[in-house]
């Protein structure tokens, strides 16, 4: 199953469908911390400052889905990225339910991001994952991110990663 064989569906996203997605694929988790969790109030408030959501539909069903997330210049300072919020935008959780994991569709949509953030004039991304997450930093760093720090919060040990989209 690849991403483009799925149903896209980007503006007026229902944040309870996305919600139900979220939860379901956190509570399938092994490892619950890595992935943070948001409030139906924080998400409205990322979509109302900029934020997008992708969610991705096979027939009815929702599997997967990404969040583009602006960043501020007090959240890249506090993962010493010493760049300008203005050109660097945040690649926020990508969720995929497990029966579909291993088809590519992280790093597919990690791509749309990618051509999401350069449309809007920015130059670098930032994204950070637990750091046992080993599939996503694996797809992280295959995707050109860089590793910038590393700290622990109250979901443990966590990378914080940047990368180049536009010279």
């Amino acid at each position: 199953m690849l991403l483009k064989d799925l149903k896209e569906i980007t503006n007026n996203i229902n944040v309870d469908e996305y919600l139900l997605l979220y939860n379901h694929i956190r509570d399938n988790m092994p490892y619950k911390e890595w992935l943070g969790t948001f409030s139906r109030e924080e998400i409205e408030n990322i979509l109302k400052s900029g934020g997008k959501i992708w969610m991705y539909y096979d027939k009815n069903l929702p599997v997967c889905s990404s969040f583009y997330i602006p960043s501020s210049n007090r959240t890249l300072k506090k993962h010493n990225v010493i760049y300008d919020e203005k050109e660097t935008g945040s690649l926020g959780p990508i969720m995929i339910r497990k029966e579909y994991v291993g088809n590519g569709l992280q790093i597919a949509m990690m791509k749309v991001i990618d051509d999401y953030a350069l449309s809007i004039g920015k130059k670098y991304m930032f994204t950070k994952a637990h750091s046992n997450n080993i599939y996503s930093i694996n797809n992280i760093l295959k995707d050109g991110y860089k590793l910038v720090d590393k700290y622990d919060n109250e979901r443990g040990n966590i990378s914080a990663f940047i990368k180049i989209i536009k010279e």
